[in-house]
């Protein structure tokens, strides 16, 4: 159904944009961590809500993503427009409600989540989070309107706008921590003019006419409950699952809160370099929803199984290159931050353990059940990942890191037992025919 040459299209604009997403992101947090320990911690703190937000607005966008690419391969073009229409409107509503809701009681519920931190630490954060939270409009509508252009097979102009923004956001880093000297409010403010120039480039595009989605019809914008219902049905238990993860990985957060400000520094550094190191894996999963939806839309099922195949084994490739690369590099990039000695040897041991359990693991974790939300297949994905994030890696963690002297260790050993888990329901419900028996369209 694709060429190599469309795949290549595809695939490759999306992992150079998620590979420029997170070295932009690993400079982004090193430029926030030569303010100081508290500054970083801050951040880090902060930023596992704003995760929990932005994969919300991905799961949903994630959802439309899958109706509109089966829509397309079915040859519906107008039903895929109006899903398209749709998921924009239900994103940006989304987004002004957590915003609304969030901006006044950012401070309560920093100390809800993370209990008693340094005084300092709780004010760079309760800094951060009301300015990052005034970009979660612009950022969920980038979000739907990127994932909308990579339905039709467009990747190539969501990465060179994400790309602009990344730099973007750099340069206003750069002149606001440094040239300002305004630390973590000139790193929050470069993030909102980033999310607000990329939304309305992404948005500029998508009301051109020509394209295959259009958000050209006001009329497509208003309320339709029947199309929402399957936009829903197909985003919401991923959106549910993402935010059960992300919600997770806000306890654990809140566990290593109390090992010291030492513990939270060095637990940020270590995650902004796993983000950024399954980026490029994760490209080759979120372009693995376009060509599985379309193939089960056009009625092709053991194609989808094919290319589900194809697509994992191409996510292991990736993960062996840029884990060995990560490896190499890590002693060299925590010369450029704050932490002390043991900080930064915890950060480089951890780093090390992480990258040999990310080949093994990780591409069968979450590359191969893209897949399987692309065919439909999305509650059986949220009860495993669900039920796995909160016995292994929360309870496993929690237990760890309070009650035994691994440290900050057991953050890890948690999560990657979280990732063995994952592997092997879905390895075997992917052998099964089960995750076929779905009809999205109706």
């Amino acid at each position: 159904m694709f060429t190599k040459k469309q795949l290549r299209a595809l695939l490759i604009p999306l992992v150079l944009e998620q590979m420029l997403t997170g070295l932009m992101g690993v400079a982004d947090t090193f430029m926030v961590s030569n303010v100081g320990e508290a500054a970083i911690s801050g951040v880090a703190l902060v930023d596992s809500v704003n995760m929990l937000i932005t994969y919300f607005f991905s799961a949903l966008a994630a959802g439309g993503t899958i109706i509109c690419s089966q829509y397309i391969g079915h040859q519906d073009d107008s039903d895929a427009n109006h899903a398209a229409h749709q998921v924009t409107a239900l994103a940006l509503i989304m987004a002004l409600a957590f915003a609304l809701v969030l901006i006044p009681l950012r401070r309560p519920l920093l100390g809800l989540i993370f209990g008693t931190v340094e005084a300092a630490v709780m004010d760079a954060a309760d800094v951060y989070m009301l300015v990052t939270v005034a970009s979660y409009p612009f950022l969920a509508l980038y979000t739907a309107s990127a994932a909308l252009h990579r339905a039709t097979g467009n990747s190539r102009r969501p990465m060179l706008v994400a790309a602009g923004a990344d730099v973007l956001n750099i340069i206003g880093n750069a002149i606001l921590i440094f040239g300002c000297g305004m630390g973590v409010l000139g790193a929050a403010l470069a993030t909102l003019a980033s999310r607000i120039v990329s939304a309305a480039v992404m948005l500029w595009y998508q009301t051109r006419p020509g394209q295959v989605i259009s958000l050209r019809s006001p009329r497509s914008f208003r309320p339709d409950g029947s199309m929402l219902r399957r936009i829903l049905r197909v985003g919401l238990p991923s959106a549910v699952e993402n935010g059960m993860f992300q919600f997770g990985k806000l306890v654990v957060q809140s566990t290593v809160s109390v090992l010291g400000t030492t513990a939270i520094a060095a637990q940020a550094i270590i995650a902004t370099l796993e983000t950024c190191a399954v980026m490029p894996a994760q490209a080759v999963g979120i372009g693995l929803i376009t060509v599985a939806g379309q193939c089960i839309g056009s009625g092709r099922p053991d194609e989808a199984r094919r290319y589900m195949i194809q697509f994992t084994k191409l996510a292991t490739l990736i993960a062996i290159v840029v884990s060995a690369v990560c490896s190499a590099l890590v002693p060299f990039i925590t010369r450029f931050t704050a932490l002390t000695p043991d900080g930064v040897r915890l950060v480089c041991q951890i780093t090390w353990f992480v990258s040999v359990m990310r080949v093994l693991l990780w591409p069968c974790a979450f590359t191969l059940p893209n897949g399987l939300r692309a065919a439909g297949d999305v509650s059986f994905p949220m009860l495993v990942s669900t039920v796995s994030m909160w016995v292994f890696r929360v309870a496993m963690c929690w237990y760890l890191c309070r009650y035994t002297p691994v440290g900050l260790w057991g953050v890890w050993f948690a999560w990657c037992t979280d990732w063995l888990v994952r592997a092997i329901c879905f390895v075997f419900r992917f052998r099964g025919k089960k995750w076929l028996e779905h009809n999205v369209l109706q």
